[in-house]
């Protein structure tokens, strides 16, 4: 009995390294799928249920996935798995490393600093929020989800530093300088009912030449069984892809709640043509715990810079803060 038990034991033994081997190319292979995925996302179908889109949201994110197998990795001391991990560390960092740079706060003379908040209109402390977007000392402020009797607060509380606005429907531009050429941009999806508002433009006097601002809120999107549910915001995003393609200022820039990432291929109507923030995740939304920032910068014939959250308002998002800097 005792000769059988250490044979048995003997066995064992000699099968554990085969095991161990065996999950080391299960973490290998893993490594692997992970790494393609987050160099080939724009390949993954958007279909069913905008799977490809739903992968874009939280693309940053994958790299949580590849900090788990590192760790399986070094517990099961497996040099083909940490090999394999090469590939995802190197497109991830490829991927969203600069972001992580500190990036320069101040691009020279040639510069606004613009605030985009999507304040809420479930917002209690309106004033409150007002002040705290005032300290940002920010050239444009643009806001979405303005509703009365909120608005007026907006109005009065901002008069004094921003002494040029324009309010379109639900969203609104702050300017401490000049403002002409204010109108509604038609970014209202065919499903949606008349009286939806959600776009505007105006030409920015700026001491560096005129810019041409769009202020939008595009639809939601929601998560659910059926996947990610974006086809209102995709066609609003066409459409103001359209009006900035238009544009005859040279120089653009875009702010808005755009309930999408930079990543997401929904997006691509504004991506392909208007540069982003060369640093800083800004994770905007929800403003309790932020895992995505939807709440966006995008410039043409200019440079936008670090972008950054802000602390809390009374919304559930965070104001984000870019500096853009003119051609």
């Amino acid at each position: 009995m005792v000769e059988r038990a250490d044979s048995g034991a003997v066995a064992s033994e000699a099968s554990a390294p085969g095991v161990g081997k065996r999950r080391g190319w299960v973490v290998a292979g893993s490594a692997v799928v992970v790494g393609v995925v987050l160099g080939f996302h724009r390949h993954v179908p958007n279909w069913p249920g905008r799977v490809g889109s739903l992968l874009e949201s939280f693309l940053p994110w994958v790299g949580l996935l590849v900090v788990v197998l590192l760790v399986v990795a070094l517990v099961r001391r497996s040099a083909v798995a940490l090999v394999a991990l090469l590939l995802p560390v190197g497109v991830w960092v490829d991927t969203f490393g600069g972001l992580l740079l500190p990036g320069g706060e101040s691009g020279g003379g040639r510069e606004l600093v613009v605030v985009q908040h999507n304040v809420s209109d479930e917002n209690r402390d309106p004033g409150g929020t007002a002040r705290a977007l005032i300290g940002s000392r920010a050239d444009l402020v643009a806001l979405e989800e303005l509703v009365d009797p909120q608005v007026a607060v907006y109005e009065k509380s901002l008069a004094a530093d921003y002494p040029h606005h324009v309010v379109r429907g639900t969203v609104g531009l702050w300017s401490k300088h000049p403002l002409s050429g204010e109108q509604v941009v038609d970014i209202k999806p065919p499903s949606i009912e008349e009286g939806w508002s959600r776009g505007l433009r105006a030409v920015v006097h700026s001491p560096y030449g005129d810019v041409a601002a769009y202020v939008a809120h595009l639809p939601s999107v929601r998560v659910g069984a059926g996947g990610l549910a974006s086809q209102r915001r995709d066609e609003s995003a066409a459409l103001l892809g359209r009006a900035i393609a238009d544009e005859s200022v040279e120089a653009v820039v875009l702010l808005g709640d755009l309930n999408g990432v930079v990543e997401d291929r929904g997006l691509k109507p504004l991506t392909s043509q208007l540069g982003v923030a060369g640093s800083g995740f800004a994770f905007s939304f929800p403003a309790r715990f932020p895992v995505a920032r939807i709440d966006q910068v995008m410039a043409r014939s200019a440079t936008v810079g670090r972008i950054r959250t802000l602390p809390a308002t009374g919304s559930d998002h965070l104001p984000v803060v870019a500096r853009v800097t003119l051609a």
